[in-house]
C-alpha cells in the first residue's frame, strides 16, 4: 500500500502535510507531467477500492472480536453513522471538484506552476478548518434540533421528561394551597429516618448497634420490606388480617386516603369490643392468638404491658401493628412527600395515628429523638390542618432534643401567619431557646451570633410578659432557688399562677412537664435569669405590651378544644391530667380510641347487643347476671318494660348517691380510741402481746 493510502487511512487530508519547498522546480518537463498524471491515477483507483471494501459487507474470515467492537461501537453512539456518511459524502464531493484542477495542472509555466501549488495548500488548509467547523455544529445540533436528532431526547432530556411527569400527575408540592410550598421543607420525612437504627449508628457506630447479628438463612422467614419497622422472625406468620386502603378522591395534588375493613376483620372487631367490655385482659389475648394482626387488639394489650412495666412487650406489640398497616397501603399513599391525607373523623384511620404516636413515644424513651421527630412531622402531614393529636404541642420538645434548630424556627417562620403559634406556651420559649443555642455555636461568626442573641433575649422576655406564669413552675422543678425581688413581686407571684385560666393552665403544665430538663444548664439559666430582670424593668416602666398580654390572657384560653383533650390523656404528664374537666374525667377513655371525635364518620356499626331490665326479676337471675352479663333467665326483653327500666335506673342511682354520702358521714365521724399508757395500772400485761 502506498503512503498515500495510508496517509488517508490515517484520516489525514491531501494537502494537510507540510510543505517540501525543496521539491518545487521552477519549470516541470513533459516526463514530470507525465509521471504526475499516473500517480494521480494510481491514488483514484485506490480510493475507489477503500471506497468499495467499505460499502461491502465483512467477509466470513474477520474477527469475532471486530464485529462486536463494532456493534459496540454502533450502539453506544446512534449519531455515528449519520456523521461519518455526511461527512464521507461532503469529502467526496470535494474530491471530486478537485480532479479536474488537478488534471488540468502541470501545462503552465514557473510561476503558474508555483501559484498552483500555493493554491493547492491554502484550499487544503480551508478544507480542514472548514470541516472542524462542521463537526462542532454537529455536535451542538444533537443537544437542540429535534428534526435531525429525535433520538436524542430519551438519552439528553430524561430528567426533563421526568419533570414534565411530575407535574402532570399533580405529585408536585408547589401546587398545595394554603402555603403548600413552605410545607414541603417543613414536613418532608426521610426513609431513612424513619429507622431507629439509622441514629443509633450514628451514635455509637454499626458494630455497636448491629454487632454479630447475622440472620440465619435456615428457618429464616421472608418478610415485605417495610420503612417503619423491621419484621422479626419471632412474630407469628403474617396473613392479610382484612385491612386495605382505599384511595378517595386527589385535590390539588393532595390524595386524601381511607383504611378499610373487611366483613371477616368486622366480626373481629365486634369480639375485641366484646373482650373490653369484659374487663379481662385474657380475653383480648385469646383474641390475639386466633387474630395476631388485629389493630386494636395489638395497641390495648399494649397498654395493658406498658402498665405492667413490660415495655419490651409492649414496643413490639406497637411494631407489629405498624407492619400490619404498612402491608395494606396504598401504592399511591407516601409517607415522606407530605401529600398523603387521612381523616381522623373515619374509626378505621385513628388506630393509624394512635400506633405511630405510640411508636413515637417509645422511640423518644429509648433515646432516639431524631427518629422520634421524623414520626412527629409524619402524623403532622396526615391531616395539618385539623391537627387531631396536637403534634405541634410537641413538635418543639423533639426539635430540641434533636437539635435541629433550624427546621423549628423555619416552622415557626411558615405557620406563624395563619396558625399563630406565638400564642402556644411551647413555642414562645422554644423558639427563643432555638436562637440561643444559635448564639451559642462555635462556627458561627461574632457578628450573627451576636444577632442570634439580641433576637433570642427579645424573644424570650416577651414570652415572659404573655405566660408568668410559667417562670415559678419552672424553676422548682429545675431546683432553682428565684431571687427574693422576683418571688415577691405582684407580676411572678402566686397570683400570677393562680389567675391563669383552665386551657392555659394544661398548655403550661404539658411544656414544663416536657421541657424543664433542657432548662437545667448553666449558661441558660443564667440567661434566663438576665431576662426576668429586663422584664420586671419593663413591668415597673409600664410597658404597653404587659397590658396588651394582660387582656388577652382574659379573652382567650377560657375552654381547650378536644383534640388538646386527647393529647393531655396521652402524654399522661399528672401536672396536666389533673387540670382536665370534669366532662372529660367523668366519662370512660379507651386505650384504643381516647375522645373519639364527636362527629365521627362510621362506615359500620356494631349489633346492639340484647340487655334485660332489671325490675320484675327475682334475687336468683340478679346473681347470675352478676357473674355472667349474658345470661337471661326470662327470655327475650319486653317492650312494655323500657319506661320503667329507665325509672328504675334512675331510682338506683339516687340510692348509690345516698349510700355513698352516708358512707363520707360515717368514715368523717370514726373516732380511734387512744391505746393505754403505760402507767395505767389497769393495763393488762398480755394485752400488746
Amino acid at each position: 500500500m502506498s503512503t498515500r493510502a495510508l496517509r488517508r487511512l490515517k484520516g489525514k487530508q491531501r494537502g494537510q502535510e507540510e510543505l517540501d519547498l525543496g521539491g518545487l522546480t521552477l519549470g516541470g518537463s513533459p516526463e514530470e507531467q507525465a509521471e504526475a498524471e499516473e500517480e494521480e491515477e494510481e491514488e483514484e483507483e485506490e480510493k475507489r477500492q477503500l471506497e468499495a471494501a467499505e460499502i461491502s459487507p465483512p467477509s466470513k474470515g474477520s474477527s469475532r472480536k471486530a464485529k462486536k467492537n463494532k456493534a459496540q461501537k454502533n450502539f453506544s453512539n446512534i449519531y455515528e453513522l449519520i456523521g461519518d456518511a455526511e461527512e464521507t459524502g461532503k469529502h467526496s464531493a470535494e474530491e471530486e471538484a478537485e480532479k479536474p484542477d488537478r488534471n488540468t495542472g502541470g501545462t503552465g509555466n514557473n510561476n503558474r506552476d508555483s501559484d498552483k501549488n500555493d493554491q493547492t495548500h491554502k484550499d487544503a488548509f480551508a478544507k480542514s478548518s472548514s470541516g472542524d467547523k462542521v463537526r462542532k455544529k454537529k455536535k451542538k445540533k444533537k443537544k437542540v434540533t429535534p428534526e435531525e436528532g429525535q433520538e436524542a431526547a430519551p438519552d439528553d432530556d430524561i430528567d426533563l421528561l421526568l419533570e414534565n411527569l411530575e407535574q402532570s400527575t399533580g405529585l408536585s408540592l408547589q401546587n398545595d394551597g394554603c402555603g403548600g410550598s413552605d410545607r414541603r421543607s417543613v414536613l418532608h420525612v426521610e426513609h431513612r429516618n424513619l429507622n431507629p437504627e439509622t441514629e443509633l449508628k450514628r451514635y455509637f457506630g454499626a458494630r455497636a448497634v448491629l454487632g454479630d447479628q447475622r440472620p440465619r438463612q435456615r428457618n429464616r422467614q421472608f418478610h415485605r420490606t417495610t420503612w417503619m419497622t423491621n419484621p422479626k422472625d419471632s412474630w407469628p406468620r403474617f396473613s392479610r388480617p382484612g385491612i386495605s386502603m382505599t384511595l378517595l378522591e386527589t385535590k390539588d395534588g393532595v390524595h386524601y386516603f381511607t383504611f378499610e375493613h373487611g366483613r371477616e376483620y368486622q366480626q373481629v372487631q365486634f369480639k375485641f369490643l366484646d373482650a373490653v367490655e369484659s374487663m379481662d385482659p385474657n380475653n383480648i389475648v385469646a383474641l390475639l392468638q386466633l387474630n395476631p394482626y388485629h389493630i386494636d387488639s395489638l395497641l390495648q394489650l399494649s397498654d395493658v404491658c406498658r402498665i405492667q412495666e413490660d415495655q419490651e412487650m409492649a414496643r413490639d406489640l406497637i411494631e407489629r401493628a405498624l407492619y400490619s398497616f404498612e402491608c395494606a397501603f396504598h401504592p399511591l399513599f407516601s409517607l415522606t412527600s407530605g401529600t398523603s391525607r387521612l381523616d381522623y373523623l373515619r374509626p378505621e384511620n385513628r388506630a393509624f395515628y394512635l400506633a405511630l404516636y405510640k411508636h413515637m413515644m417509645f422511640l423518644e424513651k429509648r433515646g432516639c429523638p431524631r427518629t422520634a421527630l421524623e414520626y412527629c412531622k409524619l402524623i403532622l402531614s396526615l391531616d395539618p390542618d385539623s391537627d387531631p393529636l396536637c403534634m405541634l404541642l410537641l413538635i418543639d420538645f423533639l426539635t430540641l432534643r434533636s437539635r435541629e434548630y433550624q427546621s423549628l424556627l423555619q416552622l415557626y417562620q411558615d405557620w406563624e401567619e395563619h396558625r399563630n403559634l406565638s400564642q402556644l406556651p411551647n413555642f414562645a420559649f422554644s423558639t427563643a431557646l432555638c436562637h440561643f443555642h444559635l448564639s451559642q455555636q462555635d462556627d458561627m461568626d461574632h457578628e450573627e451570633s451576636s444577632k442570634q442573641k439580641r433576637h433570642a433575649d427579645l424573644m424570650l422576655q416577651n414570652a415572659l410578659i404573655m405566660f408568668p406564669g410559667v417562670l415559678m413552675p419552672l424553676l422548682d422543678l429545675c431546683t432553682v432557688q428565684a431571687d427574693p425581688t422576683v418571688t415577691a413581686h405582684n407580676f411572678f407571684g402566686p397570683k400570677s399562677q393562680l389567675g391563669q385560666p383552665p386551657a392555659l393552665a394544661q398548655l403550661t403544665a404539658l411544656y414544663l412537664g416536657r421541657t424543664y430538663n433542657l432548662w437545667r444548664e448553666a449558661p441558660v439559666m443564667l440567661w434566663l435569669e438576665e431576662s426576668v430582670k429586663e422584664v420586671l424593668r419593663r413591668v415597673d416602666a409600664t410597658d404597653p405590651l404587659v397590658e396588651e398580654c394582660q387582656n388577652k390572657r382574659k379573652q382567650r384560653y377560657q375552654s381547650a378544644p378536644r383534640n388538646i383533650h386527647r393529647h393531655v390523656l396521652l402524654s399522661e404528664i399528672k401536672e396536666a391530667t389533673s387540670s382536665l374537666p370534669l366532662e372529660v374525667t367523668t366519662q370512660p377513655v379507651m386505650g384504643f380510641d381516647p375522645l373519639p371525635p364527636l362527629d365521627s364518620v362510621t362506615s359500620y356499626t356494631r349489633p346492639e347487643r340484647l340487655h334485660v331490665g332489671a325490675s320484675n326479676e327475682s334475687t336468683l337471675s340478679l346473681f347470675f347476671r352478676s357473674l355472667l352479663p349474658n345470661f337471661n333467665l326470662q327470655g327475650g326483653p319486653r317492650q312494655e318494660d323500657d319506661m320503667e327500666v329507665a325509672r328504675a335506673g334512675q331510682e338506683l342511682n339516687q340510692e348509690v348517691n345516698r349510700l355513698m354520702v352516708a358512707m363520707r358521714d360515717m368514715l368523717a365521724n370514726i373516732r380511734f380510741q387512744e391505746p393505754p399508757r403505760e402507767d395505767n395500772p389497769y393495763r393488762d400485761e398480755e394485752e400488746w402481746d
